[in-house]
């Protein structure tokens, strides 16, 4: 922790012990800059005697000075594919910590001027940007969690309410006021407590990082349009309660509520997102005042709007497939290239039992469907874990493994990490694929690629699901596949889905 604080308290000495600290700091490296701004914060926040206008003029200075490090290293941290653990740990840690520490401060100066009666109009004029910027601390904390697919704790939703309520309380929470400099830095605590309640409703626990992110900058845009009440009505279908330290849930009809409950929903903004898809449609772009921190291809900015869509509606999604509780254990094996290893070993074993490979895991399965699983992660270190990745999976009384994917990651109250798992095909078999035209390929040929084929045989329309790996798929493309000692030619008919590992594809084929 820097010893910068002056002990007179100083507020023009300190002010420039600040800026002489920001100045030397690192524009080439990002993460030793913000290191250095949290432990400031750090020292302020365990600081005592400084006076609102003294704090937060102090915190306002590191606050402006950790953006532009800690929008980079967010950045960074979505478009990376994979991060060794060390180097994702410090990322997540360092900008995670620089947003729990401002939020700490900035809650700080609402509890040291609460209940503080007559209070100088000076400070009365701060309290609308203070409440703002905790309430926006609080929200990018929790999507740094959810980055994790982690629970967000009782903390962050008991500092959401009391600043919240603090707000309401005062009667400034509808007020929009300059909170930051710019030009999307007008907002009101009611806006900003409305983006980490919608954001959180939104289904993120099936979202890839990259769609997380923005699917939190979507909801950041629309936070105007969002509306809330303390009585239940037509198009407020989600529920807060200020005294739980819970979060948001859809409501119900036998809802018990009290003077705490907040009902929110998304008003004008379930029609702009389908506006706004519809724009990128017909322009082929995203328009200029939708800022998303980062480029991102219509497509994937598409599929968040329809998640979105799909969440924000004031009736619940419906569950496409009935599940069944269910008792037994999964071996799972994860990624794309592992999972053909495994159906290889499993081809040329003499017994099931024999062909489990070393990296498997044993998941425990509470639920199943035609579609999938739910199951429960052991507590182990599973760092490849998260949604869209590829398994392969075999559960107890299975005589043949499948291919699932991963599409839903949370955490239960014990702390257990349970996960959605589709499984792709009715089948899984190793199969070799390269362009056709190439000639006949022989098991060792370069340009050979595995894939595993889906289907047991054509469908209606001569066609058979395939999972290749990722970027392999071209609509202007054909393949020669061999199953076992067979070859078929391939026509590219469909992409259904690509990953960070595969390509899920239905291919025509003949003989």
């Amino acid at each position: 922790m820097p010893n910068w604080l002056t002990d007179d308290r100083s507020l023009s000495t300190n002010l420039q012990k600040a800026r002489d600290l920001i100045v030397r700091l690192p524009d080439s490296d990002p993460l030793s800059a913000l290191d250095s701004i949290n432990s400031c914060l750090e020292s302020i926040n365990n600081t005592e005697g400084f006076g609102l206008l003294h704090r937060l003029a102090l915190i306002d200075l590191l606050d402006q000075a950790g953006k532009n490090p800690h929008q980079t290293l967010a950045r960074e941290y979505v478009a990376a594919q994979r991060l060794q653990k060390s180097q994702e740990s410090r990322f997540w840690s360092t900008c995670f910590g620089f947003t729990k520490y401002l939020g700490t401060a900035y809650v700080r100066c609402i509890e040291d001027v609460q209940g503080v009666q007559p209070r100088s109009e000076a400070i009365d004029e701060e309290l609308p940007l203070v409440a703002g910027r905790a309430l926006r601390a609080l929200t990018v904390q929790i999507k740094w969690i959810l980055q994790r697919y982690e629970v967000v704790g009782d903390r962050v939703w008991r500092e959401l309410a009391k600043v919240y309520l603090f707000a309401e309380n005062e009667g400034f929470a509808a007020k929009r006021a300059p909170i930051y400099p710019g030009q999307h830095g007008r907002s009101s605590a009611q806006e900003e407590f409305l983006k980490a309640m919608m954001f959180v409703v939104s289904g993120p626990d099936g979202l890839l990082a990259e769609k997380l992110h923005v699917a939190e900058r979507i909801v950041a845009h629309y936070g105007s349009a969002f509306v809330i009440r303390p009585e239940p009505a037509v198009g407020f279908p989600f529920f807060f309660d200020l005294s739980m330290h819970k979060p948001p849930a859809r409501a119900y009809k036998s809802i018990s509520r009290g003077p705490m409950t907040r009902f929110f929903g998304a008003g004008e903004a379930a029609q702009a997102l389908r506006t706004l898809a519809q724009e990128i449609k017909e322009k082929g772009t995203l328009p200029v005042d939708v800022y998303l921190g980062g480029d991102f291809d219509n497509e994937t900015v598409l599929s968040v709007l329809a998640h979105l869509e799909e969440c924000w509606s004031t009736v619940p999604p419906a569950r496409g497939i009935a599940r069944r509780a269910l008792a037994t254990r999964v071996t799972i094996v994860p990624g794309f290239l592992q999972t053909l290893g495994w159906l290889h070993a499993v081809q040329s074993a003499s017994a099931i039992e024999h062909a489990d490979p070393g990296g498997a895991e044993s998941w425990i399965v509470y639920d199943v469907s035609d579609s999938g699983y739910g199951a429960i992660v052991p507590d182990v270190k599973t760092d490849w874990l998260q949604v869209g990745a590829v398994v392969g999976l075999r559960t107890e009384a299975a005589s043949t493994c499948r291919v699932g994917i991963v599409r839903r990651i949370t955490q239960d109250d014990f702390g257990q990490r349970r996960v959605g798992i589709e499984v792709v095909g009715k089948f899984a078999f190793p199969v070799k694929v390269w362009p056709a035209g190439q000639g006949a390929a022989s098991r060792t040929a370069p340009k050979a690629e595995e894939a595993i084929l889906l289907s047991k045989q054509p469908d209606e329309n001569g066609q058979l699901a395939l999972l290749l790996a990722a970027g392999r798929y071209t609509a202007a493309e054909r393949f020669q596949i061999r199953v076992r000692d067979k070859e078929y030619l391939a026509t590219p008919s469909m992409l259904i889905e690509s990953g960070k590992e595969f390509d899920w594809a239905n291919l025509k084929v003949s003989k």
